[in-house]
């Protein structure tokens, strides 16, 4: 230990500058195999070089670094002549490996100035990021027109308008904020998005397992209604149950993110009732995946809506404010009844914007305990409507199962409501 301590820093520092900048060279040695020498200006040897160069001219002087800036300028001349005959003569556009050698020659001083983990994390990411050049491409295939704009309007919904908004309440009877509002946009966008993303570019032909755990991700109700219609067209056997239930069970885990994001103390008494349904839907659901082999179970669901759509939040929004109204004119006037009964119908529509108005409203009127049972009643009363969906949409041999598997989901949330 004392030997390595009396290495000097310089020694050290240079050791690691000539073994980053080889590994880069090497790296670019490889992705370059298949093309002519006279197209490129270096590679692994090069590259060593040039990182050595940099550290040279930095160590010079630290203070200054006016060496350093100078070989900078110089290295960019030379690499500028370099690309201006690639695309003279060789008809070539790339400036990859320009940019990748002006990055090998700054290793130095990004070795001296900043923390190991970042300058590994630099190295890490311009390895993987040129050889994935090819399925980046493929990838970006997949984006839809707007894909972009809709990422960028979140962006600034979630990072410039949600920061400036207020956090008091709109008024003494309506006990919501415009920055919790917003803020619970951004939640349940945040999480169907991340679901959207992974179901179309990720994993775009997965099977019927996978794809129920993405679109309960998403929403459940949604999963439920596109299954049940792709058992009744495709005429897929009960296995399209199985996919049901398994989507109901992530509602589950979604909801849990939710309270865990916005109210830790509902969360904390969820785990356990949560916890309990979630097993209870996944059992459900494998059974039945798995006592039934005659069905094609890589059916998949479309991702043909976008969770950030302008429209989509507006809708939740609406409900949410209608929600933040309606439940405090239920707590003023019928108290705990009322919330759970308003928890009972509320099934009917998306339960979502109402279920983030019970986390964001514990208060003298609204316990913990009565959040978390009404959150309960509003998830069975909606596995109720999910069941109706099925029923209704889909395939007469997947009913059996649908009521038998959601009768028993249902039957255990109200048990375990009011234990």
């Amino acid at each position: 230990m004392d030997l390595i301590n009396k290495i000097p820093i310089d020694f050290y520092t240079f050791i690691l500058v000539a073994l980053f900048s080889l590994i880069i060279g090497l790296e670019q040695r490889r992705h370059h195999i298949n093309e002519k020498i006279e197209h490129l200006f270096g590679t692994d040897r090069t590259f060593t070089f040039i990182g050595i160069l940099g550290f040279i001219l930095y160590v010079i002087s630290k203070k200054t670094m006016l060496p350093f800036l100078a070989g900078g300028l110089a290295l960019s001349l030379f690499l500028g002549i370099s690309y201006y005959n690639k695309i003279k003569i060789h008809k070539k556009f790339g400036l990859t490996s320009t940019i990748i050698a002006l990055i090998t020659y700054s290793l130095a001083p990004l070795i001296y100035l900043e923390p190991s983990w970042l300058v590994m994390s630099i190295i890490v990411t311009i390895l993987v990021v040129v050889e994935i050049k090819e399925d980046l491409f493929n990838f970006t295939k997949r984006f839809d027109r707007n894909e972009f704009t809709i990422f960028a309007k979140f962006i600034i919904i979630a990072g410039i308008i949600l920061p400036l908004l207020s956090d008091k309440p709109i008024s003494a009877s309506i006990n919501i904020s415009p920055y919790k509002f917003c803020l619970a946009i951004v939640a349940i966008s945040g999480i169907s998005y991340f679901s959207y993303i992974l179901k179309k570019f990720v994993f775009p032909n997965s099977g019927l397992v996978l794809t129920a755990i993405l679109g309960g991700l998403y929403s459940s109700t949604v999963t439920t209604v596109i299954l049940a219609k792709k058992s009744k067209t495709e005429n897929s056997s009960e296995k399209v149950a199985g996919g049901i239930m398994l989507a109901t069970g992530v509602m589950y885990v979604r909801l849990f993110l939710l309270a865990w994001i916005f109210n830790r103390a509902v969360a904390a008494k969820l785990i356990i009732p949560f916890l309990l349904l979630i097993l209870l839907s996944v059992g459900i659901a494998f059974f039945l995946i798995k006592s039934f082999n005659k069905t094609n179970s890589n059916m998949v669901i479309v991702a043909d809506r976008n969770p950030l759509e302008f429209k989509t939040a507006l809708i939740f929004g609406v409900l949410f404010a209608f929600f933040a109204v309606l439940t405090q004119y239920v707590i003023a006037n019928f108290g705990k009844e009322g919330i759970d009964f308003l928890s009972l119908i509320v099934g009917v529509t998306d339960i979502d914007p109402y279920i983030l108005n019970l986390f964001q409203n514990v208060n003298s009127s609204i316990s913990v305990s009565l959040i978390v049972t009404s959150t309960i009643i509003a998830a069975a009363s909606n596995n109720f409507v999910k069941m109706i969906y099925a029923l209704v949409l889909g395939n007469k041999g997947i009913k059996k199962q649908v009521v038998l598997g959601f009768s028993i989901l249902i039957t255990v949330s109200f048990i375990v409501a009011f234990i």
